[in-house]
């Protein structure tokens, strides 16, 4: 989600309790968007990374430091010129908006007291950060925006500071009378989440579908469909909410899907029930940790996006050659059909008439009459001829089909399960080993001057709660090395049924397991896999020495007779990964 209002609340009221008062010692643009101050107060050192980014505007403390550029750009070199040393007297938020004011005091060139003023504007691409003096005159921007980027508002040095312009008709959600928000938001002909959040400033769908949850009504239902108790239910939960902003009472929080950070508030989600919640004890620590686990999965994904395509690519053509080869294969059951009737013209064929188009025959193999079609223009052993060609040519047909259909099935196995590795993958080391595979089969073609790239890659080591190593192929290399080089015979092996995904190996010690320790494999089995996201997934699991590797096979392809199976949740949370 955006910054909204709420969550620009919940970093005033954290940056008030820890930086307000701080000097700052230091100011550093480290991006052409962003900004670091390093910050020295009463309650110890601070820093405080603010950035500007069209799509990832951010702000929050964090105890780490970032390099800067040998020259300062200029914007930089005027905050130095300014506040350097300064220090923050006042953090505040206009009208629940998504703005920050910090007012600074400094002293000027004379020794004279002064304030200047630095507005950090968190608005999706609209983000800015802008230094004013006193009277509200702007000196400078992190982004110019001159008349002709915007007829709505200049940003520009020697302007006045404007607020940006949002909808008049909005009111602060802070300051709402019970009689204000029946005659606003209960009035206009929209949903219910759709009239809370046009109506308030800084509230976001989230927040409003929020409100909706905990008063246990349809945000998408129009207002109308509200009776007057459920209207002041209604305004009840929103005043509470707006109670536990006044209060402080916030819950910053991230929300995931597995290891994914999908989303993060200041307060707990209801809508997603569904997906774990971790809860930390300051807003900027979820800021940091959503934005950099979000960049990481990101950036993996424009990485692989070159791959992914090769192989969605080869994988559509793969689906449609073989629903091709299925249908001609239908076609080809008429064979013996036309055998049958060859053989019948030669047994009953020898009282036909001349010209006759067709023959009624009792068939002995059903012991049924059947009328069989003929040639006029040809005699009966001519017929006969026809039928039996048609039949050896279908025949030859059905014997081709049946191996390259499994030809087929088996590289568009070979290939979900390159898609299920891309989907497993974490650093750039883990997509060597697929680039290299899907060179090896012919996906890529091979550049003369291309090297073969050594992987740093390593699958992923996890330790059960009863102390047992148990290691996750991130790919086929990795699953077949697992399998065939590193497990030993009495090791347990592990894998997803029916579907692409990883070979998980438990190292048994030559020792018999516990229970948990085969629920837990079983967890990861079924998480890397391509079935991550069912609800249960069966598991097959048996002792290495019964799985096989065909002659010839691809990478990662296995046979196996004899297994047992257990039905999981892929659920790995509370698994410990090995660093």
């Amino acid at each position: 989600m955006a910054l909204d209002g709420f969550v620009i609340s919940n970093i005033v009221a954290e940056l008030n309790n820890t930086i307000l008062n701080a000097r700052i010692s230091k100011i550093a643009q480290p991006e052409n968007d962003e900004l670091l101050f390093t910050l020295k107060g009463q309650n110890g050192q601070y820093r405080l990374a603010v950035s500007a980014s069209a799509s990832l505007p951010f702000l929050y403390l964090t105890a780490n430091n970032k390099p800067s550029p040998l020259t300062a750009p200029n914007f930089c070199m005027l905050l130095r010129k300014h506040i350097a040393n300064g220090r923050i007297v006042k953090i505040y938020q206009p009208h629940m908006e998504r703005i920050i004011h910090f007012d600074i005091e400094h002293l000027d060139e004379l020794g004279d007291l002064c304030q200047k003023t630095l507005i950090v504007e968190l608005m999706g691409k609209h983000s800015n950060i802008i230094f004013c003096n006193s009277d509200g005159m702007i000196l400078d921007s992190i982004k110019h925006v001159s008349a002709m980027m915007s007829s709505v508002r200049e940003v520009l040095p020697g302007r006045t500071y404007v607020i940006p312009a949002t909808q008049e008709d909005k009111l602060n959600p802070l300051e709402v009378t019970e009689e204000a928000f029946m005659n606003t938001v209960m009035t206009k002909p929209v949903s219910i989440t759709k009239a809370l959040y046009t109506s308030f400033t800084g509230t976001s769908p989230v927040i409003a579908n929020e409100i909706c949850h905990r008063a246990s009504i349809d945000g998408d239902m129009p207002i109308d469909s509200l009776d007057e108790d459920g209207k002041k239910h209604l305004f009840n939960n929103f005043k509470w909410m707006m109670e536990d902003v006044k209060n402080g009472a916030y819950q910053p929080n991230i929300i995931y899907n597995g290891k994914e950070p999908i989303d993060f508030s200041c307060f707990h989600l209801s809508e997603y029930a569904d997906y774990s919640t971790q809860d930390y004890a300051s807003i900027s620590e979820v800021l940091e940790q959503y934005y950099a686990k979000k960049n990481t999965y990101t950036r993996i994904r424009q990485k692989s996006v070159d791959l992914r395509k090769i192989v969605t690519t080869a994988l559509e053509r793969n689906r449609k050659k073989y629903q091709l080869q299925e249908k001609q294969l239908r076609d080809t059951e008429k064979r013996e059909k036309y055998k049958v009737y060859g053989e019948l013209i030669h047994t009953y064929g020898y009282g036909l008439a001349e010209g006759a188009k067709e023959l009624e025959a009792l068939n002995y193999y059903t012991n049924e009459m059947i009328k069989i079609p003929l040639d006029p223009t040809k005699n009966a052993m001519e017929n006969a001829q026809k039928y039996f060609d048609k039949y050896n040519k279908l025949k030859r047909t059905y014997e081709a089909l049946t191996e390259l259909i499994l030809e087929t099935k088996a590289e568009i196995e070979h290939l979900e399960s390159i898609a299920t590795s891309l989907d497993i993958a974490l650093s750039e080391d883990d997509f060597v080993q697929i680039k290299e595979e899907l060179t090896e089969y012919g996906y890529i073609k091979r550049k003369r001057t291309d090297k073969k790239v050594k992987s740093k890659s390593k699958p992923f080591h996890y330790r059960s709660s009863d102390g047992y190593d148990i290691y996750v192929g991130k790919n086929n290399y990795q699953n077949d090395e697992l399998t065939f080089k590193f497990a030993t015979g009495n090791d347990w092996w592990f894998h997803a049924k029916g579907m692409a995904g990883s070979h998980v190996i438990v190292k048994s010690n030559n020792e018999e397991l516990p229970d948990r320790v085969f629920e837990e494999a079983g967890k990861l089995a079924g998480y890397y896999s391509k079935g991550r996201d069912n609800e249960k997934i069966e598991i097959d699991y048996l002792q290495k020495k019964n799985v096989k590797k065909p002659n010839g096979s691809a990478p990662g392809f296995v046979v196996y007779y004899t297994n047992y199976s257990l039905t999981i949740h892929p659920d790995i949370s509370g698994l410990t990964l090995v660093e």
